[in-house]
């Protein structure tokens, strides 16, 4: 029954579409609730083409339009349009929000730093995933300051809060540029030795939610290397050339092309959903990690970061049994996410780039979605 009311939906809002293409905003009333009494809303910025929704909730960016290469307008991320499904989530959890304070999976749920053992919650095939049963999408975050085009947002992720050590303060900046950028700026710190490697999901699809595959998509991925994971997703500590694999996007291919050559990653991840380590130039500096290309809307993004290594996932878990905020299924391989980030499970690998955050270091990332059209 849920399914035939999805369909409903969906063919009402593709005749709705039909009309014009332009950008619809959601009443903050729909997204005015308390959790864990503090108070949740819905934040509208502008700044160049883009317009973007984000409630304060997980921090979770709810809708982002940009024009194609006509003018016309889609929200090309996936969401839902009021509280009580994110709250209460139907399908997919981590839509649009940021994840931490450790995105990505930790081996068997735990780590040791010094002589303390620290175990969490097992909340993905025996791991953890992106912070645990409450990580920082599961949280209301402070609206620290607000303005057309920037919010700030802060959060103390509190000493043993699923099992994980210290009190990490977080300052995150959400910010549409002139240039037609979606920035995302990080700050923590702790007083306890930590493991932080916190990072942005949103699900893309640059032809609108729910309007098809993205398998189409052209991608292109500037690293050379990969780390390999296992069939519950955790790497192994090898580090893989991705010459002569599917995993070789450094020259810009569809994203399906290759998706069913057989490949054990392939099979691993049930498809692409794996880290890339990025073919950096410098340390620290802004550099270009990849591009997405969508042939019919002309629509393009770039993913900048001063990070080492990106998340790609083509959407495998999708099953198109819930629907998104204009009715229609969140499908199959039907969104990416393109998550920047340092190396998954770093404590359980001593050849990988360290996660450890000690009292008197910041932690600090910066990842910026930049769109156009060709």
């Amino acid at each position: 029954m849920k399914r035939i009311f999805c369909v409903i939906a969906a063919c009402a809002a593709v005749l709705s579409c039909s009309k014009k293409k332009e950008v619809i905003l959601f009443d903050a009333s729909s997204f005015e609730t308390v959790v864990d009494g503090k108070d949740v809303s819905l934040y509208t910025l502008k700044n160049g083409s883009l317009t973007m929704q984000v409630t304060n909730f997980g921090a979770r960016v709810v809708s982002l339009w940009a024009p194609d290469k006509d003018g016309g307008y889609d929200d090309i991320v996936l969401g839902y349009n009021n509280i009580d499904n994110y709250l209460n989530n139907p399908g997919e959890r981590f839509l649009g929000a940021v994840v931490g304070p450790y995105a990505n999976r930790i081996a068997g749920g735990t780590y040791t730093i010094g002589n303390n053992v620290y175990e969490f919650p097992k909340n993905n095939n025996g791991q953890t995933l992106h912070g645990g049963l409450k990580g920082l999408d599961m949280v209301v975050w402070d609206v620290f300051a607000a303005d057309d085009s920037t919010l700030v947002l802060s959060y103390t992720h509190p000493d043993g809060q699923d099992g994980m050590p210290g009190n990490v303060e977080i300052l995150m900046t959400y910010t549409l540029t002139g240039n037609n950028e979606f920035k995302v700026d990080y700050l923590a710190q702790t007083d306890k030795p930590t493991h932080v490697n916190i990072s942005h999901h949103s699900f893309f699809n640059l032809k609108g939610e729910g309007n098809g595959t993205i398998n189409d998509h052209i991608l292109y991925l500037n690293a050379s290397a990969t780390t390999p994971i296992d069939d519950v997703f955790i790497p192994s500590g090898e580090i893989a050339d991705v010459t002569g694999t599917p995993f070789d996007f450094r020259q810009p291919k569809a994203i399906g092309q290759d998706l069913e050559m057989e490949n054990e990653q392939l099979r691993n991840g049930a498809g692409y959903d794996h880290n890339w380590i990025l073919d950096r130039k410098t340390d620290d500096a802004l550099e270009l990690a990849a591009s997405v290309y969508e042939p019919a809307s002309g629509r393009y993004m770039e993913v900048w970061t001063d990070q080492p290594a990106i998340q790609f996932y083509g959407g495998n878990f999708f099953d198109g049994t819930s629907c998104g905020k204009y009715g229609k299924p969140l499908r199959y391989r039907e969104s990416i996410a393109l998550e920047t980030q340092k190396y998954p499970d770093t404590p359980h690998h001593s050849n990988f780039p360290t996660t450890l955050l000690n009292p008197g270091e910041d932690y600090t990332h910066t990842c910026i979605y930049r769109f156009g059209v060709k």
